[in-house]
């Protein structure tokens, strides 16, 4: 898997087999609501069967049983990493990975990571509108604990908190940071954002980048850019 994702925030296949034409080697992609709301779960076996990796980024958050159940399913369309909410709990977590563990009828399940809380997220509407006090970094952190102790491969988090998540659930456990962009774009509507040089210093292992490459030019060359910073 390259260090690098690549968001398909695209809402039709063809956009997505437009966009994947400028590459001859396989990347890592993320494929998430938009796109599998638009076409079905079958775009991530038509990108698998290009050769790519894919991050299969749904986020299931409900009762233990019926994320198990969807999990289940998941299982074998070829995804290399999924993920739930952390806020969904402990034993939602576990379920969770036991499905995938029932589903992989190869034997080999995909990793399987928490969303901690999300990039657009402020202190402030942490604290007013979830009801959670404190800093942004102690839920962070807490989720991400609750994650280690479920059995999960790692957690999605923001560049900013990805050092205090290794101090904190040790360095072989993953952090997979959105809000990634290049120096000279605009952060969107994301709140904790960071260029991909603050991510290869806080040591995040997979960064996903989305408009700064989708958007650009010439995608290719923006994603060599960046995977070269991320694999320096």
């Amino acid at each position: 898997m390259s260090k690098t994702i690549a968001a398909l925030d695209f809402s039709s296949k063809q956009e997505v087999l437009d966009f994947l034409k400028a590459f001859d080697t396989p990347i890592t992609v993320k494929i998430g609501m938009e796109l599998t709301y638009a076409e079905g779960l079958d775009m991530v076996r038509e990108v698998k069967a290009l050769g790519h990796d894919v991050f299969l980024d749904l986020k299931l958050h409900d009762i233990p049983n019926t994320v198990k159940g969807g999990m289940k399913n998941l299982a074998n369309l070829g995804a290399d990493i999924v993920n739930v909410h952390a806020a969904g709990g402990i034993e939602m977590m576990k379920a969770a990975k036991e499905g995938l563990e029932l589903g992989a009828k190869d034997g080999k399940r995909p990793l399987i990571i928490a969303v901690t809380q999300l990039t657009s997220t402020s202190k402030e509407a942490m604290n007013e509108q979830q009801g959670i006090p404190g800093e942004v970094i102690d839920s962070v952190v807490r989720y991400a604990k609750a994650a280690k102790e479920a059995g999960l491969d790692g957690v999605v988090c923001s560049v900013h908190e990805a050092k205090a998540i290794k101090e904190a659930c040790g360095a072989d456990f993953l952090t997979v940071t959105p809000g990634i962009r290049l120096a000279s774009n605009s952060v969107d509507d994301q709140k904790r954002v960071a260029t991909p040089e603050f991510a290869k210093e806080q040591g995040c292992d997979y960064i996903v980048v989305g408009r700064s490459i989708t958007k650009a030019e010439d995608p290719k060359a923006v994603f060599d850019q960046i995977e070269a910073v991320m694999t320096a």
